[in-house]
């Protein structure tokens, strides 16, 4: 039994190193502007073929300097995860459809930049012409069974405008269209979804109509409430934050509040015409 074992390996091995002869060439890669390479893996192959194309890529980028290497595999492609890790790569972050690998070459501290760090989330203050705030509750989530009347809210989604995200969810939640006026306040906290950080902006949209639609799967109720009695809810005078919200949404009724204005404009970094929030008072 140890002697077939042993020619086995030996043919294995023997097999192995043949392919790392024929299979010579790299990776089709691009070079980003930080001396990284970011690898194109087009076709499925087996894991003898994958390490070997895979060392002497490394081997040629080493010799060349360069720093980073990226690897975006895609889930049909899931089968060389276990072969990149033991090869040195780690994993950087995951999609629906893919996994993003990293790898760092030089000798030193890596410098790769770490994972999305921040969701974005929105609040809404609507108010209509009789300063009336429009406020739900909600079904499920903390605020569930509670009887809390709250400003509608939702995450932003991947590619949407914050003030885009604002005029959807109030959409979305009551039914109501709006249009945005503007960026109020924000706060950061951490550790929050997944470990994440967390960032949410309080936006002022002006409404277009004043007829409520409520979603029935996600909220209990939704209606038009003086911005007062919104104000001096229990919860809301308990909780600091809250409370500050509140009464900033009180200043923004009395006109003595100023917020942030959207402007389109480009950047030195792109063609591409961008948001910028800011006073113009």
């Amino acid at each position: 039994f140890d002697k077939i074992h042993r020619q086995v390996v030996e043919r294995n091995s023997t097999i192995f190193e043949g392919v790392m002869e024929e299979n010579r060439q790299v990776f089709e890669a691009d070079e980003d502007a930080y001396g990284g390479m970011n690898v194109h893996i087009k076709e499925s192959m087996d894991s003898i073929k994958f390490i070997a194309m895979l060392r002497a890529s490394i081997s040629q980028w080493t010799n060349q300097g360069k720093k980073g290497v990226w690897i975006k595999l895609h889930i049909e492609y899931a089968h060389l995860v276990n072969d990149a890790v033991k090869e040195g790569f780690w994993y950087h972050h995951a999609e629906a459809t893919y996994l993003m690998l990293v790898y760092w070459i030089p000798q030193t501290p890596h410098t790769i930049p770490a994972n999305a760090s921040h969701r974005v989330g929105i609040g809404a203050l609507v108010i209509n012409d009789n300063g009336e705030v429009l406020v739900v509750q909600e079904k499920n989530g903390t605020f569930k069974g509670t009887g809390v009347w709250k400003l509608p809210t939702g995450v932003v989604d991947e590619g949407e405008d914050i003030c885009d995200a604002a005029i959807r969810e109030v959409h979305e939640e009551a039914g109501i269209k709006a249009e945005f006026v503007e960026l109020l306040a924000f706060r950061q906290s951490h550790k929050s979804f997944f470990g994440k950080s967390d960032l949410f902006f309080v936006c002022m949209l002006k409404p277009l109509a004043y007829n409520i639609q409520k979603q029935d799967s996600e909220i209990e109720g939704a209606q038009w409430m003086a911005i007062e009695e919104y104000a001096a809810q229990p919860f809301i005078k308990k909780h600091e934050m809250f409370n500050k919200i509140a009464e900033i949404c009180l200043a923004k009724k009395d006109n003595k509040y100023n917020g942030f204005s959207k402007v389109l404009m480009t950047s030195a970094f792109s063609n591409k015409r961008t948001y910028l929030y800011y006073s113009q008072n």
